[in-house]
């Protein structure tokens, strides 16, 4: 039922549709559907952990790369969580790379059909662990940030490194594989998934905050020594996801977290030293 579920929730996104078609004009459709299954299972990979974790999954989008999932988490998580919802695609490629060598042993499965198979699943699983955006590894990568950073410094200090590695990554693109088509537009893609996130950023910050307003987080206290005179938004940047907070204003005077994100989504006292909240 868990997984009908999922299959019910699955996109295929244009740029895979685009790929697809690409490679069905050229008439390469054993691999079309080789890649397509490669794919499918590596996202359900993604998915069925997070429907483990009882994540709220709204869509699951199909990428030539493998796939992203739409929740209502906005990064409130665990870290832990996000860490094994995230690498559990890759891990699917693994017994899927198994399972082409035990076919070898059946009359179904030719040395052909082995060797794109594997090709198929190293290049995705590889390009996948590339610490870019919306890659696996750039998802690996806010993980590792945003334990040991705040949210909003986290998410920042992510994308800027994640649109480096961009740079260099077209860099290399366009002077190795110049005329690598299906490698041109997943890069046009990931040009594209950057802009909108940058565009998106301060929307982002606002649904990790709400959610922490709609249900507390259930990591441990953490206390926080604060300026009276620093701003309720500037102080809302310092929250981290796995943490509620305590704000030390002076001797023996604090507010909590809760009643921070009351005033920061008072669009009156936004701007307000988070001293004038005593």
């Amino acid at each position: 039922m868990a997984l009908i579920n999922l299959l019910r929730k699955i996109h295929i996104h244009p740029v895979f549709w685009g790929i697809l078609g690409i490679g069905g004009l050229a008439g390469m459709f054993k691999e079309i559907i080789m890649l397509f299954f490669i794919v499918l299972v590596h996202e359900l990979g993604h998915s069925y952990m997070a429907y483990r974790f009882r994540w709220r999954i709204k869509r699951i989008t199909l990428l030539p790369f493998g796939g992203m999932a739409e929740t209502e988490e906005y990064g409130n998580r665990p870290v832990r969580e996000e860490f094994l919802v995230t690498i559990n695609g890759p891990i699917q490629h693994l017994w899927l790379i198994g399972a082409s060598f035990l076919l070898l042993k059946t009359p179904y499965w030719t040395q052909g059909d082995h060797e794109i198979f594997l090709f198929h699943n190293m290049a995705i699983l590889l390009f996948n662990l590339l610490p870019i955006l919306p890659l696996d590894g750039g998802r690996l990568m806010f993980s590792a940030y945003s334990y040991f950073f705040p949210f909003h410094k986290a998410y920042h200090i992510n994308f800027y490194s994640s649109f480096f590695l961009l740079m260099v990554l077209t860099t290399l693109a366009l002077s190795v594989f110049p005329f690598h088509l299906n490698l041109l537009v997943v890069i046009l893609f990931l040009w594209l998934h950057h802009y909108l996130e940058w565009k998106q950023r301060h929307y982002i910050f606002l649904r990790f905050l709400l959610e922490r307003n709609r249900e507390r987080p259930k990591g441990k206290e953490k206390w926080l020594k604060v300026s009276p005179t620093t701003s309720v938004q500037d102080t809302a940047k310092l929250l981290n996801r796995q943490k509620y907070h305590y704000f030390s204003i002076s001797n023996g005077v604090h507010i909590e977290e809760s009643q921070l994100l009351d005033a920061f989504f008072d669009g009156k006292k936004r701007m307000l030293p988070i001293g004038k909240l005593i």
